[in-house]
């Protein structure tokens, strides 16, 4: 006997992999496309994964870290102070 399956049913609780869609306009796409030049790859899946991992690297690294700390503190002030920001 064969277990009966209906589709949209989830079957299996445990997700083994993740995936999502991501849509890219015409700029996105070309700017991927230079990225993917510069780390010799040619997967987008992989490229991507890559590049998330480097800018991980590049906004938890402690330089950034303190940079965004100035930038975060400048604009606490600014709206306690009432003073308009910049766009």
């Amino acid at each position: 006997m064969s277990l009966e399956q209906r589709p949209f049913i989830r079957y299996n609780m445990e997700k083994k992999v993740d995936t999502f869609t991501v849509k890219l306009n015409a700029e996105e796409r070309a700017n991927l496309e230079a990225m993917k030049q510069i780390l010799q790859q040619e997967k987008d899946s992989t490229a991507l994964k890559q590049l998330a991992e480097i800018g991980s690297k590049v906004l938890l690294g402690s330089e950034t870290k303190q940079v965004l700390e100035i930038v975060l503190n400048n604009y606490r002030r600014n709206k306690r102070l009432g003073i308009v920001t910049f766009d």
